[in-house]
């Protein structure tokens, strides 16, 4: 809140990107910003279904409440986004259409994605987080995500590391272009 209100009185433009509905207590100095045209908000929503929500961010805010969210920022005012993200190739990647439709019904303004992409100890946690919760695909999405990613779990380089590459990665961007066009 602090950091808001010093955006607020020096005039400092500012974006915020989160998956948590806390940001609604703040929300009397986003729409004073927002008047001035200096802040814009997105929603990580990377998933519709709760099930796979509690096991992906156990401690973060519901789906629902992050649709809730956005509704209120919207109404508030508030330019808000939906970001589906991340987006994991053979696990949530079916849902970008239902993600942008869902977020535009609330009035989100635009949608954004990136790729998953596993650097450094994430790779170990992730794919073993994945063979605890989805033994049944594990092989499959580790491969889905290293062909997103030139065989490998990870991507460092900048302007292709966050959208990767290849068939899926294209796939993916396809349906992010086709939603934007139907729902914003």
């Amino acid at each position: 809140r602090k950091i808001l209100e010093v955006c607020l009185k020096y005039r400092q433009p500012i974006g915020i990107i989160t998956k948590n509905a806390l940001i609604l207590r703040d929300l009397d100095i986003l729409g004073e910003l927002a008047k001035m045209q200096l802040v814009q908000v997105a929603l990580s929503i990377n998933t519709l279904d709760e099930k796979l929500r509690r096991r992906l961010e156990p401690r973060t805010a519901t789906v629902a409440r992050r649709l809730k969210s956005v509704e209120m920022l919207s109404e508030a005012g508030i330019p808000v986004a939906v970001m589906a993200a991340p987006v994991i190739p053979g696990l949530n990647s079916h849902e970008v259409l239902d993600i942008a439709k869902a977020g535009a019904a609330r009035g989100a303004r635009s949608l954004s994605y990136t790729m998953v992409r596993l650097n450094g100890i994430i790779s170990e946690l992730f794919l073993n987080w994945l063979d605890h919760h989805y033994p049944d695909r594990a092989v499959k999405v580790r491969h889905l995500i290293e062909e997103t990613h030139a065989g490998k779990l990870n991507d460092s380089e900048f302007g292709r590391r966050m959208r990767g590459e290849g068939q899926i990665a294209e796939q993916v961007r396809s349906m992010v272009k086709v939603a934007r066009k139907k729902y914003f």
